[in-house]
């Protein structure tokens, strides 16, 4: 059974970082539900944790989201929208067809999460390309899990991936040089 996404936008107090003032917010999440009844329960459930006692939310909002699939990646803190292109030979009229699909990946920049991307497709038999992505406005995403025994490691590894804290990656001149000339030997 593939999994329906649904995005619920919000409406709560949120701390501002910069003043340290509460300030009122709208943004979009992310969750999994097999019904708008059911993405609304679960989005108020799941924001509970992200309120002070006596706050409360407001669901300004709940669509199907167009999300094929979604891959969190390690060390990643933004969601980004890539679109890809399947291309398949329509063997009637003898030309290339696309289709299209979104997926949802988590990454630090564009370039990141195109890599991202390319890791996620990577065992896909299909000829693909990737024509666009972009950063998206979703905070956070919210998969569902039965609770059953066998789906808790997966529920660990999703969160721990989604949850984990980004690595600063600072450039290093030797690493580079040593790619440069690798890639000019062959």
């Amino acid at each position: 059974m593939s999994a329906t996404w649904y995005e619920c936008k919000v409406k709560y107090r949120k701390l501002d970082e910069v003043t340290g003032e509460q300030k009122l917010k709208t943004e979009p999440f992310l969750v999994d539900a097999i019904s708008y009844t059911e993405a609304e329960s679960r989005i108020t459930q799941e924001m509970a944790a992200y309120l002070r006692e006596g706050e409360e939310i407001k669901i300004t909002n709940i669509k199907v989201a167009n999300y094929a699939e979604i891959h969190p990646f390690e060390n990643s803190d933004r969601w980004f929208k890539c679109k890809v292109s399947m291309i398949s030979f329509d063997e009637e009229s003898g030309k290339e067809r696309k289709s299209n699909q979104y997926l949802l990946i988590q990454g630090n920049d564009v370039k990141e999460a195109y890599e991202n991307t390319m890791t996620a497709m990577k065992d896909t038999m299909a000829e693909y390309s990737i024509p666009a992505v972009s950063e998206s406005p979703i905070m956070d995403v919210f998969p569902y899990f039965s609770g059953e025994e066998n789906e808790t490691k997966a529920l660990e590894k999703f969160v721990a991936l989604k949850d984990s804290v980004p690595e600063r990656n600072d450039f290093n001149d030797d690493l580079e040089l040593a790619d440069v000339l690798s890639t000019e030997v062959n």
